[in-house]
């Protein structure tokens, strides 16, 4: 494949949050700016990505499924790879990491059930020492996808946007408020933002319409896509900087808006 193997087992890799490789990806593949956004364009293959640094036994790599498409069968593909993507040459990528990234080079994926990871679920998955590729969808139970991942040299996480599922987001594992799930769909099936009226503006966008409120503090200054954005980011409401617990939507007019005459 042109790409080079990494047999360095003691390799101290950088303990930075994980992204997407920016150069080693799928032809369909667009990356958004920060690196953790991945969507595949077009068709329903040619979806691969890789993490930017090695993986280490026991480390969660945390993604949630942003968007679906629906007309093609199956969906998301998770795993590793002792490919270092750096290295690896681009336009030999396969089209789908099972099988032929498999048979390839020396990768190890698995497809997640069918169903198991739907718009809005949050899935880690990771090997241990020894060697078995575990998964596990929201709060649900573990979940072994496979076994005989040889572990004695570095390994980076290498997820295949295919089929039905259209873009993933990686997460921070480690963040003291990882969400289980989104509240609301936010596939291409779900129902577009609506275009505010004057007045009722989201404060961050100054699109769409503010209809969403953060929870507990009661702010309703957002949309439905840039509050969950703030929720994923900081977790913390832009207003008065209160720890966001969740999102729902708003019920009336944007909270603590000065009424006119007031």
């Amino acid at each position: 494949m042109g790409a080079q193997l990494c047999f360095e087992a003691n390799a101290k890799a950088p303990r930075e949050a994980l992204r997407f490789h920016a150069e080693a990806k799928g032809a369909q593949v667009r990356l958004d700016t920060r690196g953790c956004i991945a969507h595949r364009r077009a068709t329903f293959h040619d979806g691969i990505v890789f993490s930017q640094r090695p993986v280490r036994p026991g480390e969660r790599v945390a993604l949630r499924v942003l968007r679906e498409e629906s007309g093609w069968c199956g969906g998301l593909r998770v795993g590793f790879t002792r490919l270092d993507p750096a290295c690896v040459s681009v336009p030999s990528l396969p089209p789908f990491v099972c099988p032929d990234l498999e048979e390839q080079s020396p990768t190890w994926a698995a497809v997640l059930p069918e169903g198991c990871a739907l718009t809005g679920d949050v899935v880690r998955f990771w090997v241990d020492r020894r060697g078995r590729l575990f998964a596990k969808v929201n709060a649900g139970c573990r979940l072994l996808l496979r076994e005989g991942v040889p572990v004695g040299t570095p390994l980076w996480a290498v997820m295949d946007v295919y089929g039905t599922t259209k873009a993933i987001e990686l997460l921070d594992p480690t963040a003291s408020r990882l969400p289980t799930a989104m509240p609301w769909d936010l596939s291409d099936k779900a129902v577009p933002e609506p275009k505010a009226t004057p007045g009722e503006e989201c404060a961050i966008c100054f699109y769409h319409a503010a209809n969403t409120c953060l929870v507990p503090c009661g702010h309703t200054y957002f949309c439905r896509y840039c509050a969950w954005r703030v929720f994923s980011d900081t977790a913390k409401c832009p207003v008065c900087r209160w720890q966001i617990e969740a999102v729902a939507p708003a019920q009336g007019p944007p909270a603590l808006r000065v009424e006119e005459g007031s």
